[in-house]
């Protein structure tokens, strides 16, 4: 009889990072400079870890393996075993991160031998006049990014949104971005964590050494199209569920939560990611579970049925069927 499962958070310390997300979720720390907090993630050396239960200790593989298809389904079982195909986010922008661009599928299989990184984002929160930026604004090409590199002027290529709550950006694999200072945001990718570094404003790290720069890798990575709107559109006024994202890596819907909502399940597992206010979870097996912001489950394929009740802002993610 499995219910939803919650892991403990694993903090990462980065040049860029700041000091909302212990806030944002209500836990104390004593490390600064925290830019992401990874909720649930299978990646080797940043595995998730239970927290609570019978299972309380157990990696994400080893969970996975313990339960199988009554935890993933069926079909994610069979295509990924137990590796975890999502990695879920939360990112606290207190610098602007660097441009950069990840491989899509067939570019990474065949360099690494693994999948690629699509995500999405979702803003949480922004402060005034904060950006962020996605794709291009107008043609170049390979030849051109490295002399803008190289001149500091690839910015000036890069589009720009000035970011606002409930703001949604879509990246498939090859779009070039960046997430500028006061943007603090969930994260939704495919289990990668493969990233081409493009450009760093020339920032040096703890010991004063220029960050590394991937410019050679990214230049055949780089999706060159340009587009009229980089914003991904979707009701913001709707109440209830309201779908974000569908691709053929993830489904992410926003669920509005005032007084009680049946949450629409998949045939995988879902996760729920807590934005905002506080809610109790029932499954259909009679077992409850409370969230507040900031908080993140995994629920179990296994159950058909997620009644939630309270006042809270959802974030429900999924694989496709």
């Amino acid at each position: 009889m499995l219910h939803p499962y919650k892991f403990r958070p694993i903090f990462k310390t980065v040049l860029w990072g700041g000091d909302k997300l212990s806030q944002f979720k209500g836990v104390d720390t004593q490390l600064s400079k925290v830019g992401e907090s990874w909720e649930i993630s299978g990646i080797p050396g940043r595995e998730s870890i239970v927290c609570g239960g019978e299972d309380d200790g157990l990696t994400l593989r080893e969970l996975i393996a313990r339960h199988g298809a009554a935890l993933v389904g069926d079909a994610v079982l069979r295509r990924h075993g137990t590796e975890f195909p999502l990695l879920v986010k939360f990112i606290d922008a207190h610098d602007d991160l660097s441009i950069q661009v990840h491989p899509d599928d067939k570019l990474a299989r065949r360099r690494h031998g693994t999948g690629g990184k699509t995500e999405m984002w979702y803003i949480i929160d922004s402060e005034p006049h904060s950006h962020i930026g996605v794709g291009l604004n107008r043609a170049i090409t390979p030849r051109d990014l490295d002399r803008m590199v190289a001149d500091g002027s690839i910015a000036d290529a890069i589009a720009q949104h000035e970011s606002h709550a409930d703001d949604v950006f879509y990246l498939p694999g090859g779009r070039i971005h960046t997430i500028g200072a006061g943007n603090l945001l969930a994260e939704i990718q495919q289990a990668c964590d493969i990233t081409y570094r493009v450009y760093d404003f020339d920032r040096r790290d703890a010991r004063g050494n220029p960050r590394e720069l991937h410019t050679h890798l990214a230049k055949n990575a780089i999706d060159y199209t340009v587009h009229d709107s980089y914003v991904a559109h979707y009701d913001r006024d709707g109440q209830g569920e309201t779908t974000l994202v569908q691709c053929e890596h993830f489904v992410v819907t926003r669920a509005i939560v005032d007084g009680q909502l049946t949450l629409a399940m998949p045939q995988s597992f879902m996760i729920v990611m807590c934005i905002d206010g506080n809610v109790t979870l029932t499954d259909d097996a009679g077992g409850t579970t409370t969230m507040r912001r900031g908080e993140t489950i995994l629920v179990p394929a296994c159950r058909r049925q997620l009644i939630a009740d309270g006042q809270a802002t959802l974030l429900t993610t999924y694989l496709p069927e």
